[in-house]
């Protein structure tokens, strides 16, 4: 009887963690629905843009840098697309938004320095230097730099959490695709790309604050000001 008794306990039990797993296999696949679906209309090719009034700033999303620096090319083809969005004369300000979390790693500050070398006034150049994952970047966009209105800019399979964390933090967010080439391990990225929206999902509904907030600093101010 005590076998039969384990037995059907464990048959339970595992009923029970397949159904769990089921569960939260769904609740990511809806998750990541909502976030596709929420968005479909605020992601535009750059010829729609003009069509945007009372942007506040071009938004650029970092990600990594070569060990000397130097942006990689996801982040290298994220400026330049943000550069060209800025020059269409939407907007005369950019937000670089990245890790610069230790000496050693700097994301922001290359981003920086390619738009400058572009030919845009350091002054019209905004870094934050604490935007350690999407939604802190968002958060903080609103919350330190007092942004409603942008335009944001990364890879296309990147997009669609981008702006969604951003109008859920209450920024009328727009996006443009910085997709100018194939880039290697891309399939690895749209696999962690789901489980992220998810994660985002829920963080918008909770809103946790993020990493490091600070002083304001308006993106109405000089953006020497976040130099650093």
């Amino acid at each position: 009887m005590k076998k039969k008794s384990a037995k059907k306990v464990l048959r339970i039990a595992s009923i029970a963690v397949i159904g769990l797993c089921l569960l939260a296999v769904l609740g990511v696949l809806a998750a990541n629905w909502r976030v596709l679906a929420a968005t479909k209309d605020y992601i535009l090719p750059e010829s729609e843009l003009k069509t945007l009034e009372n942007v506040d700033c071009v938004l650029v999303l970092g990600c990594g840098v070569h060990d000397d620096g130097s942006p990689s090319n996801m982040l290298a083809d994220r400026i330049a697309v943000g550069v060209h969005v800025y020059e269409t004369g939407i907007t005369d300000r950019l937000l670089m938004s990245g890790d610069h979390g230790s000496e050693n790693y700097d994301e922001v500050n290359a981003m920086k320095s390619v738009a400058v070398q572009s030919g845009i006034s350091p002054d019209n150049v905004f870094c934050d230097h604490a935007g350690f994952s999407t939604y802190e970047s968002m958060y903080r966009a609103k919350d330190i730099f007092e942004i409603k209105k942008v335009i944001i800019v990364t890879q296309g399979y990147h997009l669609p959490r981008a702006v969604y964390d951003a109008r859920r933090l209450g920024i009328d967010a727009y996006g443009v695709s910085a997709d100018e080439r194939v880039y290697a391990g891309q399939e690895m990225r749209d696999v962690r790309e789901v489980v992220a929206r998810a994660k985002d999902f829920l963080w918008c509904i909770f809103k946790p604050e993020p990493t490091y907030r600070g002083e304001k600093i308006p993106i109405t101010a000089n953006g020497s000001l976040t130099d650093g």
